[in-house]
């Protein structure tokens, strides 16, 4: 299938036929039950996650492909219009997925693993892997090809930021038992390892780094390698005081991620989840 979906990206045909449409069909078919992800775990790398380019131009040329469609449940009262090839993905109750009623949306092309409860109104879009028992809370969005691990909470209002093009730039990366609180924003190919917390409007991205005041050091991106939040670390929303020109003088502070501790037992009954919301 990687074969195929290369070579009908790189070589765009004057029509695409039927055996391209079935191609596709077979790729969104894999993307849905997660047998194919944006991004997957790679030990040999830095940051514990490789791209998988090939995905991403499959999703790509998915857009390439679709025309413009009418997709209204009721084309009067509430008209929507999008890509035939990315409809609105659809369950079952077998599919063991809540999906609250008020609004939320799920893209075809995501995979929505059993448990995950989307609270209204939040929206998936495609790509994105969201593995079993994650909630992901009111307003929230999961970007095309975010990775979510199991067991997280993505807070009301949180941003899980999305990446597309370029096709070799690693999306966001979220593992197993995360909890990130109200209204943060994790953007720009940042991965946060497991069971780490993000405190309240905590934003994660490639130009700020991150002061951990437990181990004395800075976490930072590289030209080739993202922003990675260690695993436990419980990260909060700080400020770094200006130090030079007219910012010391004016008394001016910058925001900056703090890690002000790692995991234990105190933040573990803080932040758990009641069995009964699942």
């Amino acid at each position: 299938m990687q074969a195929e979906i290369e070579r009908l990206y790189d070589e765009k045909p004057a029509v695409y036929t039927d055996d391209h449409f079935q191609l596709f069909a077979a790729f969104k078919a894999a993307l849905n039950e997660g047998s194919v992800r944006a991004a997957e775990p790679c030990p040999g790398t830095p940051a514990g996650w490789r791209v998988n380019a090939w995905v991403k131009k499959g999703i790509l040329l998915g857009f390439r492909m679709g025309g413009i469609v009418d997709l209204s449940v009721d084309s009067e009262r509430q008209p929507f219009f999008d890509k035939s090839t990315f409809p609105v993905k659809r369950f079952t109750a077998q599919s063991g997925v809540r999906i609250v009623p008020g609004g939320s949306s799920i893209r075809d092309g995501c995979h929505i693993g059993t448990g995950v409860t989307c609270m209204p109104p939040m929206y998936i879009n495609v790509g994105a892997y969201v593995d079993d028992g994650t909630m992901v809370d009111s307003h929230a969005l999961v970007g095309s090809c975010a990775q979510v691990g199991r067991n997280c909470h993505i807070s009301a209002a949180s941003q899980i930021g999305g990446v597309l093009e370029p096709v070799g730039a690693l999306p966001v990366i979220v593992e197993d038992e995360v909890l990130v609180g109200g209204n943060c924003g994790i953007y720009e190919g940042t991965v946060v390892k497991r069971r780490a917390v993000l405190g309240t409007g905590t934003i994660l991205n490639r130009s700020t780094p991150v002061y951990d005041l437990v181990r004395n050091i800075v976490h930072r991106s590289t030209d080739d390698q993202p922003l990675v939040i260690p695993e436990e670390a419980v990260v909060v929303a700080g400020a770094r005081a200006v130090t030079s020109g007219p910012g010391k003088e004016w008394g001016i502070s910058v925001y900056t991620p703090v890690i002000v501790k790692y995991r234990d037992v105190r933040t573990d009954t803080r932040i758990q989840l009641e069995d009964l919301l699942r």
